[in-house]
């Protein structure tokens, strides 16, 4: 079955095109964040809300490897098991994001101090060693050792 809307003819189970369809179906889409990752920014960020102010950054400008330094500390401290800053509750993973939200606003407004050293070729590196992990599996593929993780030991398979 079909009708006609404005001289074009659908289906029943086509859905008239809306204009607005056409021109949002080419813009970034926010929806696609989880909900989980919003609410764990929306914590860190209130977190230095109340302690530093509301978006200060943008006043006074950042040092990039002070919050590279700041996300390595929470990254490493949730990797070692510890969930949560013992002293505030909030969760190390809301504060690692926390801190690369606010390296990417202070470069997208002008107020990131750029004070990475100078580059190295890294990508060339990790590709040549990336290359020695495939020879050491090969060496030792046949061993089954046993790996500790932080539910317990497992043997692999």
């Amino acid at each position: 079955m079909s009708y006609t809307v404005d001289g074009v003819d659908y289906r029943m189970d086509e859905k008239p095109s809306n204009p607005k369809d056409i021109i949002g179906s080419n813009k970034l889409p926010l929806s696609v964040v989880p909900t989980s990752t919003k609410a764990y920014l929306a914590l860190g960020h209130s977190e230095g809300h109340l302690k530093y102010g509301f978006i200060n950054w943008r006043e006074a400008g950042i040092r990039a490897r002070i919050y590279i330094d700041a996300l390595y500390r929470h990254i490493d401290k949730w990797m070692e098991g510890e969930e949560e800053d013992p002293e505030t509750g909030v969760p190390h993973l809301a504060n690692a994001i926390t801190c690369l939200s606010i390296i990417i606003d202070a470069k997208e407004s002008g107020q990131l101090i750029d004070d990475r050293p100078k580059s190295a070729p890294v990508a060339e590196l990790q590709e040549r060693l990336a290359q020695k992990l495939l020879h050491l599996k090969k060496l030792h593929g046949d061993k089954k050792p046993i790996d500790y993780f932080i539910t317990g030991p497992k043997e692999r398979e």
